[in-house]
C-alpha cells in the first residue's frame, strides 16, 4: 500500500463531517445494543443496513463498523453492574466484574473495560491495516482437526473458571455439552433430543441460553438480596475512572497478550469473540502472581475479557476483506452490507476501490477512538443504574431480558427456552454451580464435535490426524497438559485444606 495513497485517503476521511458524523451514530447505538440485554451488534448492524442504501461505501460502511466497535465494547456495562452479559463476549467480563461493582469500584471496574476495550481494538486494527493479505493465508490452513483440537484447547479452559470447586465446574460444563447435542446431528442428519418439537431442530441457540443462565438467576438474586450496593452518595470524577498510569504499566502483558489472542481468534472463521475471551481469561489467571484473586474482583480479569473480545473485530475483518470469509456473525451481516455497495471482498476489492478500504481502515480506528470517548462520558450515567431502586430494575430487566429472547427470530419459543434454562440457572446458582463452564460447553460443544467427526470421517476413523497436522497436535498436547496441570492444582489444593482441617478428637 502507498503511504502517499494511504494518507490521503485518511485525509479525505476524517475532513468529511457527514462520514464522522454516521460513524459517531453508528457507534453510539452499538454501545447502546451492546448494553441492553438480549441486543447484539449484529442486530444493531442489520437495523442499519436499509439506512446505508442511498449512501457511498465509505460513511455507510463506516457507519456499520461503528455499531460492531461499539456493540462488543458495550457488553461490559450491564456484564459489569448487573452481572448480565449485554453480549456472548462479555459473560467472561462478569467474573471479575461484578464483585469490582459488589465493592463499591463499579467507576473503576467500567474504566479498566473502557480502555482495555480501546487498547484492544486499536491493536487489533493495527495488524489488520498492517499485515491484513499475509495473515489470510492463515485462516485457509485451518481445517476440521485445526477447529476440534482448538475447541478441545477451550473446553479445558474450564478448569479456570470454575472457582476453587472443579468438580462443580466440570459438572456445569457437562450440563453445556448436554445442551449443545440439541438439534440434527451434523454427519447424518438425524434428529437429537428435539421431542418431535420443530423448533428444537436447530439446537439451543446461544442468546436465550445466555439470557436465561445470567438474568433470570441474576433477577431472582436480586428479589432476595439484603445488602444491595448504594451508589446514590457517590460522586465520580475523571480520576476515579481512569486508570492509574502506573497500573496501566504493569498490565501492560496482559493487555497486549489478551488483544493478540483476540486477533488471533478473529482471524479463524467461526471461532468468535466469546471464544477468545475465555481464552484471554484462562492466560491471564495462569500468568498471574495471584491468581487466587481471579473471580473475586481482580482488574486484570476484565482487561483479558475486554481486550480480547475487541481484538477480534479487526482480526474478523481480514478474513472478510481479503477472502470474503465471515470471521464472525457481525461481519456476516457486514458482508451483506458490503454486497449491498457493489463490493466484493477479496483482491479485487485492494486493487479496485483502495480508497474505500482505507475509508473503512479510517472509519474503525475513529469508531474505537468514540467509543472510549463516549463511554469515559457515560460512565456516571451508568453507574446511577446500580441506585434505581430493586423493584423498579427488576420489572425493566425482566422484559428486556424477555423481549431480546423473543426479538431473535421472532419466536415465543426463545422465551420459553429462556425462562426454564433461567430456572435451571437459578438452582445452580443456589447450589454453588459456576455458570461460566455451562456457557462455554455450549459454546464449544457444537463446534467440537462437529469437527471432530468429521476429521476421523476424512481420516477413516484414523485418530492420528490429530498428531500428525502440526497445528492440530500443539492444540492438543497443551490441552492434555493444561488438563493435568489443573487436575494437579486442585489434588494440592485438597491435600492443603486437609492439612490446615483440625484433626478429629
Amino acid at each position: 500500500m502507498d503511504f502517499n495513497v494511504f494518507i490521503s485517503g485518511v485525509l479525505a476521511t476524517i475532513t468529511d463531517p457527514l462520514t464522522l458524523l454516521l460513524v459517531f451514530v453508528g457507534t453510539f447505538m452499538g454501545l447502546i445494543f451492546g448494553s441492553l440485554p438480549g441486543l447484539t451488534a449484529s442486530m444493531g448492524i442489520a437495523l442499519l443496513i436499509p439506512l446505508t442504501f442511498t449512501l457511498d461505501p465509505v460513511p455507510a460502511i463506516g457507519m456499520m463498523l461503528g455499531c460492531y466497535v461499539g456493540g462488543i465494547a458495550g457488553g461490559a456495562v450491564a456484564a459489569i453492574l448487573l452481572n448480565i452479559p449485554g453480549t456472548p463476549s462479555s459473560v467472561v467480563t462478569t467474573i471479575d466484574g461484578y464483585p469490582m461493582a459488589r465493592q463499591g469500584k463499579a467507576g473503576e471496574a467500567l474504566g479498566w473495560a473502557v480502555f482495555s476495550s480501546g487498547f484492544g481494538g486499536l491493536i487489533s486494527w493495527l495488524i489488520l491495516v498492517i499485515a491484513a493479505p499475509s495473515l489470510a493465508v492463515l485462516c485457509t490452513s485451518f481445517s476440521a482437526p485445526e477447529y476440534a483440537s482448538l475447541a478441545l484447547f477451550g473446553l479445558t479452559i474450564i478448569a479456570a473458571v470454575s472457582g476453587k470447586n472443579l468438580a462443580k465446574g466440570v459438572i456445569a460444563g457437562l450440563l453445556g455439552l448436554m445442551l449443545s447435542f440439541v438439534g440434527v446431528d451434523p454427519i447424518w442428519g438425524e434428529l437429537r433430543f428435539t421431542f418431535n418439537n420443530i423448533n428444537l431442530m436447530s439446537g439451543i441457540n446461544l442468546l436465550p441460553a445466555l439470557i436465561g443462565f445470567y438474568s433470570i438467576p441474576q433477577i431472582l438474586e436480586s428479589c432476595t438480596e439484603e445488602n444491595k450496593v448504594d451508589t446514590s452518595g457517590i460522586h465520580l470524577t475523571l480520576k476515579d475512572i481512569i486508570p492509574p498510569p502506573k497500573k496501566m504499566w504493569e498490565s501492560k502483558i496482559n493487555i497486549i497478550r489478551s488483544s493478540l489472542i483476540g486477533t488471533a481468534i478473529g482471524i479463524i472463521p467461526a471461532a468468535g469473540a466469546n471464544i477468545a475471551a475465555f481464552l484471554a481469561y484462562d492466560q491471564a489467571k495462569r500468568f498471574s502472581k495471584d491468581p487466587e484473586s481471579f473471580g473475586k474482583g481482580n482488574h486484570n480479569g476484565i482487561i483479558a475479557s475486554e481486550a480480547s473480545n475487541n481484538g477480534v473485530c479487526g482480526g474478523a475483518m481480514v478474513p472478510l476483506l481479503t477472502l470474503g470469509i465471515p470471521g464472525d456473525a457481525v461481519t456476516a451481516v457486514l458482508l451483506g452490507g458490503l454486497m449491498i455497495q457493489g463490493l466484493t471482498p477479496g483482491s479485487i476489492l485492494f486493487k479496485e476501490h483502495m480508497d474505500v478500504v482505507i475509508g473503512m481502515f479510517t472509519t474503525m480506528f475513529i469508531g474505537t477512538i468514540l467509543m472510549v470517548l463516549i463511554q469515559l462520558v457515560g460512565i456516571k450515567l451508568f453507574v446511577k443504574v446500580l441506585s434505581v431502586p430493586t423493584n423498579y430494575l427488576n420489572a425493566a430487566l425482566v422484559v428486556l431480558s424477555l423481549v431480546g429472547s423473543y426479538a431473535l427470530r421472532n419466536n415465543i419459543f426463545d422465551v420459553g427456552i429462556t425462562i426454564v434454562l433461567g430456572l435451571i440457572g437459578y438452582i445452580m446458582t443456589r447450589g454453588g454451580f459456576p455458570m461460566a463452564p455451562t456457557v462455554l460447553g455450549l459454546v464449544l460443544g457444537t463446534m467440537f464435535e462437529r469437527e471432530m467427526r468429521l476429521a476421523l470421517r476424512s481420516s477413516h476413523n484414523d485418530w492420528s490426524i490429530f498428531f500428525t497436522r502440526p497445528v492440530a497436535c500443539v492444540f492438543v498436547i497443551i490441552s492434555f497438559l493444561f488438563v493435568i496441570n489443573s487436575l494437579y492444582k486442585a489434588w494440592k489444593e485438597k491435600q492443603k485444606e486437609k492439612a490446615l482441617k483440625p484433626p478429629n478428637l
